[in-house]
């Protein structure tokens, strides 16, 4: 069992006053691997009076000091990075080539796409008669999911550090050894003491707290957009800066002149990925009615050759989803979808053959699915597709931008000009075309409901700072 102090403020680890045990529980074996005692606002209140101090030393360092510190924080994070790993795997289910592959060294990809941003940033420009800088915010609280957690922790922690900012970091009580890990690579790489706190908690008890602490400049928050919304309502009163980024219901826009069968295996794999839960994820798959049945048949066979099992298993591509509440959530969704009357291709509900505990899902395809079913504007998070017939190309698009979400998007078409016709009117902060995969470089983030801030490269930088206007400079 791990056994770890659950804070980390002004450089110094220790567990709250008020000790309230949280066990980490494996969701392969649904068995704890360790048990964590939660904070409250008290810890919060010390957190961010450390980082308030620090603040006043760390927001004047050069932008060479702090690259300085990325590389260091960058060496440190590679020592650790195969432990990183297999906490990750034990922690939220993810099969182990994944996390090896993606889950725990996209904390580097983050900071080297950080360090790039700041040394292309101009800090300062004349403008009139003025000198227009740009400063580091303050301090910051980060609230980070569970879903991809080294990820979303480095893609608010580098950023900040980059900005001259001092931080609160809140990472989901699911995944809380992961996040003490990157603190101890952090701690390790020389960061200041006070510039970097953690406080593993709740909602309610830390990222409350967080939200509506006065002494917090600007909140960075990845999770659901009901929990967004609930954070931005506790900001509001102290007007801090909200960065969100929220759900997503994303379409996958399969245009006619496009190769169907590489376009749905491709889908299919890309919407099952880290077990569905990946709020970008491709979940609702548009293709011609012509060839609805064709593209079932091509989903239902991609699907079931994926393997599911423990994340530890000989060629395991989907791990469990990472928590029984998520499990029982994507039980009823399921039960949703056949209840409406869409055609289940393949998978369905109950655990797969052969996996009789931990959360596993069977890889589900959904057919015939209209926009106005449950499935189809709900945020599954788990490893359920469902494909909709369109008619025209007009019809699609209409389909793909009817969602509160728009947070990603994906076109297939014979040609990339095509699809980025199509891309083009599709209301979505990231548009992926014809297969293209992630840009660490652009800016990640949504339109709508799925949120109002940009993570990744300069934008993502850019929203750790604030403008200053220095007038009559000549």
């Amino acid at each position: 069992m791990i056994e770890h102090p659950s804070c980390y403020i002004d450089g110094t680890w220790s567990d709250p006053t008020e000790r309230r045990p949280f066990e980490v529980v494996d969701p392969s074996t649904e068995e704890g691997i360790g048990v964590v005692h939660l904070a409250g606002p008290e810890e919060v209140d010390r957190a961010v009076q450390a980082a308030r101090a620090a603040f006043t030393t760390y927001s004047r360092t050069s932008v060479a000091e702090r690259l300085d510190l990325l590389a260091a924080v960058t060496a440190a994070y590679a020592e650790r990075v195969d432990e990183l790993a297999d906490l990750i795997s034990r922690e939220m289910g993810a099969p182990a080539k994944l996390s090896a592959r993606a889950q725990a060294p996209a904390g580097l990809v983050h900071l080297a796409s950080t360090s790039a941003a700041l040394e292309g940033l101009a800090l300062s420009e004349r403008r009139g008669s003025s000198l227009i800088r740009r400063e580091p915010i303050g301090v910051c609280g980060l609230i980070t999911p569970w879903n991809w957690p080294a990820n979303q922790i480095m893609c608010k922690v580098a950023p900040a550090l980059a900005a001259g900012c001092t931080m609160v970091l809140k990472p989901s009580e699911f995944t809380p050894f992961s996040a003490m890990l990157i603190a101890e690579a952090l701690d390790t790489a020389g960061v200041p003491a006070g510039v970097f706190n953690l406080v593993v908690g709740d909602g309610p008890g830390v990222g409350a707290a967080i939200a509506t602490h006065p002494g917090v400049d600007m909140v960075s928050f990845t999770g659901s957009t009901a929990a967004g919304v609930a954070v931005a309502q506790a900001a509001a009163p102290t007007v801090k800066r909200v960065s969100q980024e929220l759900g997503g219901k994303s379409p996958n826009v399969i245009l006619p002149g496009a190769d169907l069968g590489r376009a749905v295996r491709d889908g299919v794999v890309t919407c099952m990925r880290n077990s569905g839960q990946s709020c970008n994820a491709p979940t609702r798959m548009l293709v011609p009615r012509d060839r609805l049945d064709e593209a079932a048949a091509l989903a239902a066979a991609a699907a079931g050759e994926l393997v599911v099992g423990a994340p530890d298993g000989d060629g395991v591509d989907l791990g469990p989803v990472a928590n029984r509440r998520q499990f029982e959530r994507v039980q009823h969704l399921i039960e949703a979808g056949v209840e409406e009357g869409a055609e289940l291709v393949c998978g369905g509900p109950g655990r797969p053959d052969g996996l009789d505990r931990g959360f596993f899902v069977r890889p589900t395809v959904f057919s015939g699915v209209s926009n106005d079913m449950t499935i189809a504007r709900q945020e599954v998070f788990g490893p359920v597709l469902a494909i909709l017939p369109y008619d025209t190309v007009e019809e699609a698009i209409g389909i793909a931008n009817d969602t509160e979400y728009g947070l990603s998007a994906y076109v297939q078409a014979g040609t990339v000009e095509e699809a980025a016709e199509v891309g083009a009117r599709l209301r979505a902060g990231q548009v992926h075309l014809n297969g293209a995969g992630a840009d660490f470089a652009a800016p990640f983030g949504g339109f709508k409901q799925s949120g109002n801030g940009r993570e990744w490269g300069r934008e993502g930088l850019e929203e750790f700072l604030e403008v200053q206007a220095l007038m009559g400079v000549g």
